[in-house]
């Protein structure tokens, strides 16, 4: 058996690791501060014009967005009319960019845009899946019932999807595959928001079937930056781009549910931060009326981290008091408890971490 030898590696190898922005400790008592795991990421901020406003860690490496993109992908069934002719409203809008809890209102609104754009669930291709909630989960097992597609926590993006494809008068089926036409249009708007061609980007399929790009994390910044003030964009995108925006954040709770990064923050921040969760550590953001836009990765792709990144640049950013803070501290500075409700670490920011959000402060 052969053992490699790894002493020759250069410190340069390693330099290339992005740093270790969050902590999880084990032991806080007694004196006792105990780092137990480690996580590393990269963040960029970005303005409109898409300048750089701040940059930690590698932010040139192509990341999947996944579901953090979704406002982008619904773009085109505002352009293109399909919302507007088939009555969607806040609630309906907010869904389509929602990666939802499956709770009884995220159901409910899904079903009511397959009736509006006269469908029912067989045409969605998302698949189905319990819902992220434990307790509607739970109401499900006791009920009998098994989830359905309406479940998915894409339902609303997929509805949205299904939307266009009724209102360009084509057929719906297929509608998930790459070379399908509403597959196209979402391409499309995501190269031109993230203004990166998508012709030699590694593409890979979604959890719930769609096509799924890889863009530079800056990249993906600009493109909210952009949400954030769509004012160099054109009249049609800028006026899409802000209903969507402007949906969710006045409908939070339809963007996750209870007890939900994205709809907490978005609560506590009323009409000042739109946030969106995607798989693997990503995470997106916009202050709107400021420019500025947020991407973030947790390399290992652990949600928690990616949360706690996320608060510290908003919580950086917005230098909020009271019960904004908390709300951000919750998942910044996250206490963690054993199941007798002991606490027993934390989820924290890394000293390397706090010493780069200093200045930006």
């Amino acid at each position: 058996m052969t053992i490699l030898n790894i002493r020759h590696l250069s410190g340069t190898t390693l330099s290339k690791l992005d740093p270790i922005l969050i902590e999880v400790t084990r032991g806080n008592f007694e004196g006792s501060d105990f780092v137990e795991s480690r996580h590393r990421g990269a963040i960029a901020i970005v303005r409109a014009n898409g300048e750089i406003f701040a940059e930690i860690g590698d932010v040139t490496k192509l990341v999947y967005p996944r579901s953090a993109i979704k406002l982008v992908q619904a773009l085109p069934m505002v352009e293109s009319g399909a919302a507007v002719h088939f009555g969607f409203g806040a609630r309906e809008l907010t869904l389509a960019c929602a990666s939802h809890n499956g709770e009884d209102e995220h159901v409910a609104t899904a079903r009511h845009m397959l009736e509006l754009i006269g469908l029912d669930e067989s045409a969605f291709e998302c698949g189905g899946h319990a819902p992220e909630l434990k307790s509607a989960q739970a109401r499900l097992n006791i009920e009998g019932k098994a989830p359905t597609a309406l479940y998915n926590n894409c339902s609303g993006k997929h509805a949205g999807m299904l939307a266009l494809t009724m209102h360009l008068g084509i057929d719906p089926k297929g509608y998930s595959k790459r070379d399908h036409k509403v597959q196209q249009e979402a391409a499309q708007a995501i190269s031109e928001m993230t203004e990166y061609d998508l012709a030699t980007a590694p593409c890979g399929t979604d959890g719930c079937s769609i096509p799924t790009y890889a863009v530079p994390l800056s990249n993906l910044a600009h493109a909210f930056a952009k949400v954030a003030d769509p004012a160099g964009l054109g009249e049609t995108r800028a006026a899409a781009v802000c209903r969507l925006s402007e949906a969710c954040m006045s409908e939070p709770f339809m963007v996750a549910g209870t007890g939900r990064f994205c709809t907490e923050v978005m609560q506590a921040f009323p009409g000042t931060v739109f946030a969106k969760t995607g798989a693997e550590g990503v995470f997106c953001a916009c202050l709107p009326g400021t420019g500025i836009g947020i991407a973030v990765k947790c390399r290992d792709g652990a949600t928690r981290a990616a949360e706690a990144m996320t608060a510290a640049i908003l919580e950086t950013l917005l230098k909020p008091e009271d019960d904004a803070l908390a709300v951000l501290r919750s998942f910044s500075h996250r206490p963690l408890k054993n199941w007798n409700g002991i606490h027993v670490g934390d989820i924290r920011p890394s000293d390397e971490f706090q010493s780069v959000l200093a200045p930006l402060a």
